[in-house]
């Protein structure tokens, strides 16, 4: 049986994937519709695939595609799921959102992960016009080993050995312009340093290059978005908690350093008492600021 998408209110709609107390979809006149499980690549016989949340304006003619931004979940690059979307709010603000999957690190090491985000990148500029949304300029987040993949999206345009060849669409872009990354590491070197559990072989970061920093230096360097920093990188805004142990903050003042030194657009907004995620990272006001980034870049 074909998947047919569903289609309710906005208001509800924003309400039930982000917060009950959100009333941005008052007076829109925009249905939503959710498409669910849409593949956008196979991979051997995996098969990645991706959420999309797209509001409709059936009676206005004259409206304008929504600008797309990219959800990637976290979940230490071995656990997480598509399936929850905080950034689905957006679609309240006349933006469509798409929320992926990825390989994780028990199917395959290192490239993979930033192999199939550019891959779904490509498949969603190639496809824009049959769902209904501008791909022209592409904003994408994620927190934590999601955060960590937005970065290198941001910062490795180009970069060969990261591009692979995930979906085909090799005539699209996988390039991306603007960043939110929450709490997501930037440099694995310093890292392990800032948390050296990270350094044993059984951590999240050693499971995902298959060996530790110590013994894949140059894949972990590869893997950092620190290493690509320079003059056509996407815009950042990097938030994260003062409270952090297990992803250090120091981690988004060095990519912001980088940023600052190489004279790129970076904004890093530390929020004081928060730890590793939590609620504070999507209330009221950080939800006005990541809008506003990406109007100001998406829509200029």
């Amino acid at each position: 049986m074909p998947h047919r998408p569903a289609v309710i209110t906005l208001l509800v709609s924003a309400a039930l994937l982000w917060t009950p107390h959100d009333a941005a979809a008052q007076g829109t006149g925009a249905t939503l519709n959710i498409t669910r499980n849409v593949e956008y690549a196979k991979v051997g016989d995996v098969s990645l695939k991706l959420d999309l949340y797209i509001p409709v304006y059936e009676n206005d003619k004259r409206q304008k595609p929504p600008q797309l931004v990219v959800w990637i979940h976290g979940g230490g690059w071995r656990a997480g799921s598509k399936n929850h979307c905080p950034l689905a709010v957006l679609t309240g603000h006349d933006y469509a959102v798409a929320s992926i999957s990825y390989r994780l690190s028990n199917v395959a090491k290192f490239p993979a992960q930033i192999h199939d985000c550019k891959g779904a990148i490509r498949w969603l500029r190639a496809n824009a016009k049959k769902y209904g949304y501008d791909a022209k300029r592409i904003g994408v987040s994620g927190g934590s080993a999601g955060g960590h993949l937005v970065s290198l999206l941001g910062t490795s345009a180009g970069v060969k050995e990261l591009e692979g060849n995930v979906g085909g669409n090799s005539d699209y872009s996988s390039a991306v312009q603007a960043v939110v990354n929450f709490y997501g590491p930037t440099d694995f070197a310093a890292f392990i340093k800032a948390n050296p559990s990270m350094a044993k072989p059984s951590s999240p970061v050693s499971l995902l290059l298959g060996g530790t920093v110590e013994e894949k230096q140059k894949l972990a360097a590869q893997a950092s978005p620190a290493t690509h920093v320079g003059k056509n990188d996407a815009p950042h805004l990097l938030i994260h908690g003062d409270s952090d142990r297990l992803v250090p903050p120091s981690q988004s003042e060095l990519l912001h350093k980088l940023y600052q030194e190489a004279k790129l657009d970076s904004t890093l907004h530390i929020i004081e008492g928060a730890a590793h995620g939590g609620r504070s990272f999507h209330d009221a006001k950080r939800r006005a600021m990541v809008r506003a980034f990406f109007d100001k870049h998406l829509r200029k």
